[in-house]
């Protein structure tokens, strides 16, 4: 299969057949990772724009070296430094991005849509770094590609999500990834963190704790968003860590070989206990490490397809 998509802003819109592509090139991009010299031409000449409304270290660095380790040139922009501060618009930023001849605009924004509605403004590639609640596609990607390497598969896998579903782009990306590669999602957290609707995504829902442990494959536990309780509806931490946090006690009931993920930041304490989080099951470190590999898939990806489009219509 080919990828024909110049931009990446979403796993609801693709297919099985492209995330697989994705996950599949990844694999191969990988292996860069352990040479001695970590670099490849296949971005050579290329700019990649890191364009940043909100804070972020996993996802811009990861970003960063893997642009860098397919040998294109990076810029990195944060908005409270830039221009955005004197007034100037998303799509005015994204123009005249474009016309610095930049090749690739990844886009970290905290409004739903940014990464759609600057897509529809420029002709260069978008990539999607998580926008608002809507979605973070290559955190899912690299959250996919650690399970089909940790389990050699994703079909038939029961994979739990726990914590503040609300609020997270990374919830819906990985419910949509995973879906279409046929795992079965539970979902877990206190009523007041489960969006309406949510079912009609294809999970289920469960507010025990325990039973989203019970038979999972695999667990991936989400940041409690405090900064987000404007209401000041959510569970005190204490609280939320002793009816929802993962502990070595609460592992025991589920199956040995659980895999333990966590998109970072973790809240060590609130979502799970050090020992968790340090355990032989987790596999965070290893997300941050495949990271790269997937962002380099996703870089070279959106780039071929672009420059394939504007061979067809020169």
């Amino acid at each position: 299969m080919e990828w024909k998509r110049k931009d990446l802003l979403g796993l609801e819109e693709l297919d099985r057949e492209e995330i697989e592509l994705v996950l599949t090139t990844a694999e191969s991009f990988k292996e860069v990772s352990r040479r001695y010299i970590k670099k490849v031409p296949a971005l050579r000449g290329k700019t990649v724009v890191n364009l940043f409304y909100e804070p972020s270290t996993r996802t811009r660095v990861s970003f960063e070296v893997a642009a860098k380790r397919l040998s294109a040139d990076v810029i990195n922009i944060a908005a409270e430094t830039s221009s955005v501060k004197k007034g100037e618009t998303l799509i005015d930023t994204g123009r005249n991005v474009e016309a610095l001849r930049a090749d690739i605009i990844v886009i970290r924004h905290n409004s739903s849509g940014a990464a759609h509605l600057l897509a529809r403004h420029v002709g260069i590639s978008v990539v999607n770094g998580g926008d608002g609640w809507h979605e973070h596609p290559t955190q899912a990607l690299l959250d996919m590609f650690t399970l089909k390497e940790k389990l050699g598969r994703l079909k038939g896998l029961q994979v739990s999500i726990v914590g503040d579903i609300a609020h997270s782009r990374v919830a819906r990306s990985n419910i949509w990834g995973l879906t279409k590669l046929g795992a079965e999602v539970i979902v877990c957290a206190p009523p007041m963190l489960i969006p309406p609707c949510i079912e009609e995504m294809g999970v289920r829902i469960t507010h025990d704790i325990d039973e989203a442990l019970r038979d999972a494959d695999a667990i991936n536990v989400l940041r409690m968003q405090f900064e987000r309780d404007e209401r000041n509806a959510f569970p005190q931490q204490i609280d939320y860590f002793r009816h929802f946090g993962i502990s070595i006690e609460r592992l025991k009931k589920a199956k040995k070989d659980i895999v333990i993920m966590h998109p970072g930041p973790i809240n060590r304490g609130t979502e799970m206990s050090s020992e968790v989080a340090d355990s032989a099951n987790s596999v965070i470190l290893e997300q941050v490490t495949n990271g790269i590999a997937v962002r380099m898939a996703v870089l070279y990806l959106v780039s071929q397809a672009h420059d394939k489009a504007n061979e067809t219509t020169d």
